[in-house]
């Protein structure tokens, strides 16, 4: 079952977190996402009472009357990993960005992994940030046209930028 993060869940969110990444930074920065009122929301996949997967979605700041979300960390507890865990929150994540209004969701992640999702380095070519241009950063339109023009974006103070 993959439903909305609730305040109980965080140590376990924490635990998945510090699991999946074998050491504490991707924590670190979902709890600073979530003091700075950043999260757009967060998603969970549950088994049997247990949550085995994570996912944030945090707001980007931009000069663009659009919304642009940003995806991450994704995290899935080691012993289930690539049982598709991870892909269930990352599309489920996408469609609930498209109904908080995102036009767009951005990822600095895998670039073997993303693409299956629909994410692409060629769509994330009009977007500046600091982390333009590596083929870790990639886009998605959730919108048409939405990263058609040139678009300056800035992860939230937890990314480290």
């Amino acid at each position: 079952m993959i439903r909305h993060v609730r305040p109980a869940d965080h140590a376990a969110v924490r635990t998945i977190l510090n699991l999946a990444f074998d050491r504490p930074h991707e924590g670190d920065i979902v709890d600073r996402l979530r003091a700075d009122g950043d999260i757009i929301f967060e998603l969970v996949e549950e088994e049997a009472g247990n949550i085995t997967g994570h996912v944030a979605f945090s707001r980007l700041w931009a000069d663009s009357q659009n919304l642009y979300a940003a995806l991450g960390p994704l995290s899935v507890h080691p012993a289930l990993q690539g049982t598709g865990t991870g892909g269930r929150l990352t599309k489920i994540g996408c469609e609930t960005a498209r109904d908080f209004g995102a036009h767009a969701v951005l990822v600095v992640g895998h670039p073997k992994y993303y693409p299956r999702f629909g994410f692409s380095a060629d769509a994330a070519k009009t977007l500046t940030c600091p982390y333009s241009g590596l083929p870790a950063f990639m886009a998605l339109a959730l919108e048409e046209g939405a990263l058609d023009a040139p678009v300056t974006v800035a992860y939230p103070d937890a990314f480290g930028g």
